[in-house]
């Protein structure tokens, strides 16, 4: 089979990429941020025969934690105490991400945002209501904005 690679028609077909498998983020305080994920955004964090073998070694030697989400994707937390960010400020550092969205069942929102609010995370904006439902952005620990979103209650 022979492709073209100036032909305006290459590329993968639609459909053949199936979900997000996996997200890295470098982290300057990996308790803090296994705090965040784990013990307040409430994933499971992947330990034991759970690591990918790849990581393993990363994981026990406290450079890795990876956590998943229930619906299998995984959050791989690189310890990175040295990186800093471009601008101590998140508002004004340039990153190539702008935020990681979780969904979330609508009857289960405002129970959310009031633990982000207990746990004293740093609010950006919201709780705010569109026409495509509710959502709340926030930071993490290195000041990436994660927002929690749902869909519109039916009426």
């Amino acid at each position: 089979m022979q492709i073209n690679l100036e032909s305006s028609t290459f590329a993968i077909a639609p459909g053949r990429l199936r979900r997000v498998h996996h997200i890295a983020f470098n982290v300057r305080d990996l308790a803090a941020s296994r705090h965040f994920y784990g013990q307040i955004l409430g994933l499971h964090e992947l330990t034991g025969d759970e690591v990918p073998t790849t990581l393993r070694e990363l994981v026990a030697t406290g450079k890795v934690a990876n956590f998943v989400t229930p619906d299998g994707m995984v959050i791989d937390l690189f310890y990175e105490p040295d990186l800093l960010p471009p601008d101590p400020d998140p508002k004004r550092a340039f990153t190539r991400a702008n935020h990681l969205a979780f969904d979330i069942d609508p009857q289960l929102f405002d129970g959310a945002v009031e633990v982000l609010k207990a746990q004293q995370v740093a609010i950006d904006s919201g709780p705010v209501t569109r026409p495509t439902g509710r959502g709340i952005y926030f930071y993490d620990p290195d000041g990436f904005i994660i927002e929690i979103r749902c869909n519109p209650l039916d009426s």
